[in-house]
């Protein structure tokens, strides 16, 4: 029989459909085949995009040439910008802003064939370093409340180049998905006074149902109520509301489990296309007791239709429990 969930943080309820029901390897999305031909990102191509923001670059090599291992750069085609003044107005019920804020690319390798599942985990600290590092900048602008590190890989989850990258985006306002997580946990510790995300941690750990991997002070997990197959959160066990105040040694952790649940994935799925998304405390707030940074990993396996966009229900097909055990089987 179909089962309804509940996320414990945002109040959110799931249609798991167990009647439709599948093993992992009955999900055959199209992997992600990248074909080894030069582009935009390329080493030799640094100006065919703006100049670099941030740079790890072999000694003595100049800004904008080759010799680099990692290159932050303006995203060309920005959703928002940088320039001028927020402006905000309002028209009868109706409020709007000039749409400034900043969108840039971290161009995690030059090796347009890698990924962040085949990178050693210092090149993928390096790219966690970098969203640190972007963020703690990006801080000082007060028009911006909050910066949004995500990943698009392959063509079916949003991504325009095959080349290994990530983006992020400033904006004036706090995402919603954001405020609902914030609202929830604010709630929950009002009542409790503990953190929900810390709670999950704990009840994961002790159960074992959900728990993909734990090491290196990070927990990998599948959430008890969620929106799509293979869904995986990654949080640091230690409380930590704000991800730019995490250390080298943390980010060197991070790295490790993030590397191994992006080969697992691989490996069950066959090299799926996915979405990350990395939430954290938005820029103008102190440390809070109960709210937890945590990224989100989103194979992409199924599609969002007409029933999810008027009911604000997602269907999984998949329970959680087995999408665990299939990504546990699959330890190094």
């Amino acid at each position: 029989m179909p089962e309804l969930r509940r996320d414990p943080i945002v109040g959110r309820w799931v249609i798991i459909s167990t009647e439709r029901s599948r093993r992992p390897s009955d999900f055959k999305p199209e992997p992600v085949v990248v074909r080894a031909t030069s582009c935009v990102f390329c080493p030799g191509h640094e100006d065919k995009t703006p100049p670099e923001i941030l740079a790890l670059r072999l000694p003595g090599s100049a800004p904008n040439t080759p010799g680099w291992s990692l290159r932050v750069v303006a995203n060309k085609f920005p959703a928002l910008r940088i320039e001028g003044d927020l402006a905000p107005s309002g028209e009868g019920l109706f409020d709007r802003m000039n749409g400034v804020g900043a969108h840039e690319v971290v161009i995690e390798t030059p090796d347009h064939t890698a990924s962040l599942a085949t990178l050693p985990a210092d090149a993928v600290a390096d790219v966690l370093l970098a969203y640190r590092e972007r963020l703690s900048d990006l801080k000082k602008d007060p028009r911006f409340e909050y910066v949004l590190v995500f990943k698009n890989h392959g063509e079916a989850a949003g991504a325009s180049l095959e080349h290994p990258h990530s983006q992020l985006i400033a904006t004036p306002i706090i995402p919603i998905m954001v405020s609902e997580e914030l609202s929830g946990s604010a709630q929950y510790f009002q009542m409790k006074e503990r953190c929900v995300w810390c709670d999950v941690v704990r009840q994961e750990r002790r159960s074992g149902h959900r728990m993909i991997v734990e090491a290196h002070g990070f927990a990998a997990l599948a959430p008890f109520a969620p929106r799509f197959p293979f869904e995986t959160w990654i949080l640091p066990t230690r409380h930590r509301s704000a991800f730019e105040d995490s250390d080298v040694d943390e980010l060197r952790g991070l790295a490790e489990v993030l590397g191994t649940v992006l080969r697992r994935l691989n490996r069950v799925l066959e090299g799926p296309p996915f979405n990350f998304m990395l939430h954290t405390a938005p820029l103008r707030e102190p440390a809070l007791e109960h709210f937890h940074w945590h990224l989100e990993v989103i194979p992409k396996l199924t599609r969002v239709a007409g029933f999810e966009w008027g009911s604000g229900f997602f269907i999984n097909p998949m329970l959680p429990e087995d999408a665990a055990a299939a990504l546990r089987e699959e330890a190094e």
